[in-house]
């Protein structure tokens, strides 16, 4: 069944092309940093925690065994939105990488929010800080409203409420990279990356690297 489309995203810059994502995820998962994931209601955050996930040759990869049901976006074209619900409670949003079938993607972990705040803490009520509005992968699907409805969706046609924007802000000259988080295998995959300095990276990330 089609999805519905929503109105267009009016944020200052230009959603990223399809070719952006059509590389590894090791490599758009440090140019990721600095852009903005955008949405239609005008909830909007910079991107500053990433971590790469490279199907087959990735044992900590969701399709390192194969394709399933859930993670079927994974294998799609690059460029969508691939959600998962997680520890029975969360939901986490990565960005589609690669040829589709290479199963690869790149987990959104941290975003410095910009623009629509009173909507974040509408969404995440416990939270007393903006700090920790979007500091952390299931916070920041929390904040912007992320849940299986957005699996699949297109973030370069930008008509199915988010799209991820460039607004001209480079990513850091030396991007501080380290171990990945949460995971069990293919901890020593240098595949993190995240913004040096930035108050909005999760406290996690800032301990480890």
């Amino acid at each position: 069944m089609a999805r519905s489309k929503a109105a267009p995203i009016h944020w200052p810059g230009t959603p990223l092309p399809r070719a952006f994502y059509d590389r590894p995820a090791t490599t758009v998962a440090p140019l990721l940093l600095n852009k903005i994931l955008a949405t239609v209601d005008g909830r909007a955050g910079r991107i500053v925690e990433v971590e790469a996930y490279a199907g087959a040759v990735d044992p900590a990869a969701h399709t390192y065994r194969g394709k399933t049901p859930r993670n079927a976006t994974m294998f799609g074209p690059p460029g969508h939105l691939y959600v998962y619900f997680t520890y029975g409670m969360h939901w986490c949003a990565n960005c589609v990488c690669g040829p589709q079938g290479a199963g690869c993607a790149v987990l959104i972990r941290a975003l410095e929010p910009l623009h629509g705040l009173a909507l974040m803490r509408a969404a995440r009520p416990r939270i007393a800080v903006d700090r920790d509005l979007c500091r952390g992968p299931a916070r920041l699907t929390q904040a912007l409203g992320i849940d299986r409805a957005q699996d699949g969706i297109d973030l370069v046609d930008a008509s199915e409420g988010f799209t991820v924007v460039d607004d001209g802000t480079p990513p850091p000259d030396h991007a501080i990279g380290g171990p990945r988080i949460g995971i069990s295998v293919a901890k020593d995959f240098p595949w993190r990356w995240y913004v040096h300095g930035n108050r909005h990276v999760s406290g996690t990330a800032t301990q480890r690297a």
